[in-house]
C-alpha cells in the first residue's frame, strides 16, 4: 500500500506515535533541565539546542537501521536465568547512570549549602554535552523500539520523532526557567531522574513498571510542589517601596 498521510490508519498512527513520543520525552526534557542549570546563564542556550538536535540525529539514524535496531532484542547473555538483551544492557547502563547522576547532584546541592556548584569554562560545557548525549542514546534506543511497534512506515516515525522533538525543544526552555526561577523544584526534579532511572532498571531486568504510574507520580509531585509555591508567594509580606506605619510615625515624632 503506497504512503499517504490521507490514510486514516496512517494518518491514526503519526498522530498517536507523536502523543506518545512527547510523553516519553518527559525524562530527557527533564534530565536536559537539571543539567545544563548547573552551566552559566549564556551557555545553557546553546546546551539545550545542541541537547535537542542530537536527539533528533540519534532517533533518526536508529530509525533509519531499523533491522539493526529490532537485533537489540534478541538475547545475548544469561545472568541468573535472566536473558539479557543488547537493549536491556543499554538501559541497566542508562538507568544506573541516572541514579548516579541525580543522586551526585542532590549531594552537591546539600553539601554545598543549597546550590550546586556551577561549572564554568569550555571543559563544564563539554562535560555536559557528553552526559547529554550518553542519555540521549539511552531514551533514543527505548523510544524507536516503542515506534517500531506502533507504525508501519519509518516515515511516520520520522515525522513523528521531529515534531516531539520540537514540542521538547520548546517544553525544555520552559522548563529550564521554571527550575531557575524555583530552585527548591531542582531537588524534586532530581528525585524525578532517580525515579525515572530505577524505572529503566527495572525494565533493563525485564521488569516493567507501567509508565503511568511514574508519570502519575511525577504529576501528583509537580501539582503538589506548585501549591507550595503559590502558597508561599500568598504568606510573602507585601513589599513597600515608602516608609511603613512606624517609620512614618517615628518620623511625625522626631518633627514634633
Amino acid at each position: 500500500m503506497p504512503f499517504s498521510l490521507t490514510d486514516p490508519e496512517i494518518l491514526a498512527s503519526l498522530l498517536t506515535l507523536t502523543a506518545l513520543e512527547i510523553v516519553l520525552g518527559i525524562d530527557n526534557v527533564v534530565f536536559i533541565s537539571v543539567v545544563i542549570s548547573r552551566l552559566p546563564e549564556p551557555q545553557r542556550l546553546a546546551a539545550r539546542r545542541i541537547g535537542i538536535g542530537l536527539a533528533l540525529i540519534f532517533r533518526i539514524i536508529l530509525l533509519l537501521g531499523i533491522f539493526w535496531i529490532i537485533g537489540l532484542t534478541k538475547p545475548i547473555v544469561t545472568i541468573f536465568d535472566q536473558a539479557l538483551s543488547w537493549r536491556d544492557v543499554i538501559l541497566l547502563a542508562g538507568g544506573l547512570f541516572l541514579i548516579a547522576k541525580a543522586t551526585y547532584e542532590i549531594h552537591n546541592t546539600i553539601e554545598g549549602g543549597g546550590e550546586a556548584v556551577p561549572m564554568e569554562g569550555s571543559a563544564g560545557f563539554a562535560s555536559v554535552i557528553l552526559q547529554v548525549i550518553v542519555i540521549d542514546l539511552v531514551f533514543s534506543v527505548d523510544s524507536i523500539i516503542t515506534a517500531i511497534g506502533i507504525a508501519k512506515y519509518v516515515e511516520v516515525m520520522i515525522a513523528a520523532v521531529v515534531i516531539s522533538m520540537f514540542v521538547m525543544y520548546v517544553a525544555s526552555g520552559a522548563v529550564s526557567g521554571f527550575i531557575e526561577r524555583h530552585p527548591t523544584t531542582k531537588m524534586l526534579a532530581m528525585s524525578f531522574l532517580l525515579l525515572i532511572g530505577a524505572a529503566l532498571v527495572a525494565d533493563g531486568l525485564q521488569f516493567h513498571i507501567p509508565r503511568g504510574y511514574i508519570y502519575f507520580a511525577m504529576l501528583f509531585a509537580g501539582a503538589v510542589e506548585a501549591f507550595n509555591i503559590l502558597a508561599g508567594k500568598k504568606r510573602r509580606p507585601p513589599r513597600n517601596d515608602g516608609m511603613s506605619g512606624g517609620d512614618e510615625a517615628e518620623g511625625a515624632r522626631s518633627e514634633v
